[in-house]
């Protein structure tokens, strides 16, 4: 008599596909410790500098050497993981993320801080790339669909939600809890991933480690970086700081170019002597792949440049309540985490391109009509039917590009394709902040003097990118919201070209479902 064939094998591949799903919630977890500590500084600021009496040179590093460090290691960290293991670069990265943490909420000087904050952007390097990379390699087909979307969906959201995250712990418990919380959270990031998340690595890389590709890619992107944060701050051709009689931004964009230019001619060579490479440049002949990093940078340009120019705006016009600017942006981080899971959906009907594309023009749409009816009377409620709009495309647009732009990619050069995403990511966060902010502040200085005629007062307020209004006089107090309006309707307009570029570049994303 046959013995009765059980149902183990269904059970075993069911139980496979649970864990795969706890494993992305694990992965959507450290993803949201690294997008929130991201953002989540710039509101403590204010708190940070009081208690610890930060000097202005301590006070710029410590909103910029994170994303610095975070963008310049990326790549290399990608390639690494690629090498030695995702899952085992997710874990040192999160040790030293949790180290850097508590270094970070035990420091007593500036300087202490800045390092503390230097050394989270190193273990940010290493998960970021080992999140997207390990979904990459462990899901396809429609579940690869979802999986994106609930990803970048928890980019896109968690961008917004750190400011706000920032101003209840600075008000409430202090701004040390902000880096105090991480500890417990990546305790549970590390046993989740070991329980939840296989090993995967490259089968196939060539043995060794492209280390000099790596110096190069880490300098060359470092200083591009540096460049586009510092440069309100330094001045982009002449100097704006006391003690500076030249301005390092230049140097800096041109130490970038050789750097970079330099890492193309050591890994084309490499290559054809079939050596390893830090950055396979074959990549970028996938057309999805190239396209899909310049929209990237495109959409993180309008989410970081809107998030910095709408809270300066609402502040400006309406005092220091932090109910106006919860109002607006809190709209954004809802819709772009409800439209991840619509996202999924559409792309299973109408593919993943389409869902980028359709997200896009919402994109689009929602910051065409900030610009348009922004006035001095717009309060946090009136934008938050936009913001409302463009968190749903920003949503639909995060969650599925990347999966548009690693579909053709080979699965053993997900960690540096991965890591090549996330820098373009960053770099558009920093051209973001650094072309939307010049738009502002120079439409502020211009509408100021045209309203006043004072130059002197337009060139302080373009300085102080208006935060300074109530120490003006009535009648000046009133021109300088009106200006506020003004250049932030020329900021959004300008993003929302900046978008239109990105809309473009996906109208040319391949359509078919991958």
């Amino acid at each position: 008599m046959r013995a009765p064939v059980t149902a183990e094998p269904q059970d075993q591949a069911r139980d496979a596909g649970n864990r795969r799903w706890l494993g992305l919630a694990v992965i959507s977890l450290g993803v949201s410790l690294i997008v929130v500590d991201a953002t989540v500084v710039n509101v403590l600021l204010p708190s940070i500098v009081e208690e610890l009496g930060l000097r202005a040179t301590d006070a710029e590093w410590l909103t910029s050497v994170y994303s610095l460090v975070f963008a310049a290691l990326m790549i290399s960290c990608g390639r690494i993981a690629d090498l030695v293991g995702r899952r085992r670069m997710f874990v040192i990265g999160t040790g030293v993320f949790v180290v850097a943490s508590l270094l970070a909420a035990m420091a007593a000087t500036g300087g202490a801080l800045v390092g503390a904050r230097a050394l989270q952007g190193v273990g940010a390097a290493m998960i970021m790339p080992a999140t997207l990379s390990t979904i990459n390699t462990l899901f396809s087909g429609r579940d690869r669909a979802v999986a994106f979307g609930i990803w970048g969906s928890m980019i896109a959201g968690m961008a917004a939600v750190g400011p706000l995250l920032g101003g209840w712990l600075a008000t409430s418990h202090g701004w040390r809890w902000a880096f105090t919380i991480n500890l417990p959270l990546g305790v549970l990031l590390v046993l989740g991933v070991l329980r939840y998340i296989p090993e995967t690595r490259d089968p196939d890389g060539r043995p060794g480690i492209d280390w000099g590709g790596g110096v190069l890619s880490a300098l060359g992107l470092g200083a591009l970086v540096f460049a586009l944060i510092e440069g309100q701050t330094f001045g982009w051709w002449t100097s704006q700081k006391d003690g500076w009689p030249l301005t390092p931004v230049p140097f800096a964009l041109g130490g970038s170019v050789v750097l970079l230019s330099l890492l193309v001619v050591l890994e084309r060579r490499r290559a054809r002597a079939g050596k390893a490479v830090m950055l396979d440049l074959t990549l970028f002949e996938i057309a999805s792949f190239r396209r899909g990093n310049i929209a990237a940078s495109l959409i993180s340009v309008g989410e970081l440049g809107l998030l910095f120019v709408l809270p300066l705006f609402l502040q400006g016009a309406h005092g220091d309540s932090p109910l106006q600017i919860v109002v607006a942006i809190l709209p954004l981080a809802i819709g772009a985490f409800f439209s991840g899971g619509l996202a999924a959906r559409l792309a299973q009907r109408a593919g993943p391109a389409r869902v980028v594309q359709y997200g896009m023009a919402a994109e689009v749409a929602a910051v065409l009509a900030i610009g348009l009816t922004t006035h001095a009377g717009t309060t946090g409620y009136g934008l938050a039917p936009w913001m409302l709009m463009y968190g749903i495309g920003l949503g639909m647009t995060s969650a599925q590009l990347s999966n548009v732009a690693l579909a053709e990619v080979p699965p053993g050069q997900s960690g540096q394709a991965s890591g090549t995403q996330s820098t373009a990511r960053q770099v558009g966060s920093a051209l973001g902040i650094a072309l939307i902010g010049t738009v502002f502040a120079t439409s502020l200085g211009h509408a100021m003097q045209a309203r006043t005629g004072d130059a002197e007062v337009a060139r302080e307020l373009q300085s102080n990118v208006g935060t300074t209004i109530a120490d003006l006089s009535p009648v000046q107090a009133d021109a300088a919201v009106e200006s506020l309006a003004v250049a932030t309707g020329r900021a959004a307009l300008v993003t929302a070209g900046i978008l239109g570029v990105g809309l473009i570049m996906t109208l040319r994303l391949r359509r078919k479902d991958t």
